[in-house]
């Protein structure tokens, strides 16, 4: 999969799958995020090895990852996780995060809409995220789309650092999602071509 799409400010984008070949890339990628935003991740994806194996995952068709790509370089990553379970796969679990530089500008809502067309593409019927509690803007972007708060995990997760933090899981069924979606993209003329 691979198309264009434009952002709020007129840039173009490529959003496509990420591939074993993007394996700086993706290195750079979270790299060059300030530890704010790496200190959260549940695996430290600047080193070599642990995006490898992100990336290697992927064939076994219960994660799809997709990369948002400006100027040859990596500024976004989602993931849709798929649960194995039959008890649990009509669940997936959504991770995405944006580069400072191209956050605000709809690229994150972009990337969102993409993975929950896979979703839906895949019988999914809710998307679950999961954040550590500190990480208020993500809470507050979720909220819009429509998740609503399930649990609270106290003392449940620790950050790069070690520091033990409580873990957030929201949850919305994808119908609700959709809808959300829609009426964002829509207030600054969501352009994709294929």
């Amino acid at each position: 999969m691979e198309h264009k799409a434009k952002l709020k400010d007129g840039t173009e984008v490529v959003i496509r799958d990420l591939t074993i070949d993007d394996l700086d890339k993706s290195i750079a990628f979270f790299q060059a995020l300030p530890k704010e935003d790496r200190i959260y991740l549940r695996v430290d994806v600047t080193k070599p090895e642990n995006v490898e194996r992100r990336i290697q995952m992927m064939k076994f068709g219960k994660v799809i990852r997709l990369v948002a790509v400006i100027d040859d370089q990596i500024v976004a990553d989602g993931a849709l996780e798929l649960e194995t379970e039959e008890w649990e796969e009509h669940i997936a679990e959504l991770r995405l995060i944006v580069s400072h530089q191209y956050q605000r500008k709809g690229l994150g809502m972009i990337m969102a809409r993409e993975l929950f067309s896979i979703a839906a593409s895949k019988n999914v019927e809710e998307i679950v995220v999961k954040f550590m509690e500190p990480q208020v803007a993500a809470w507050k972007v979720v909220e819009k789309l429509g998740f609503h708060k399930d649990s609270i995990l106290h003392d449940y997760a620790k950050d790069i650092d070690g520091v033990k933090h409580d873990l957030v899981l929201m949850r919305c069924d994808l119908k609700s999602l959709w809808q959300k979606l829609d009426d964002f993209l829509s207030d600054f003329d969501w352009q994709r071509t294929r």
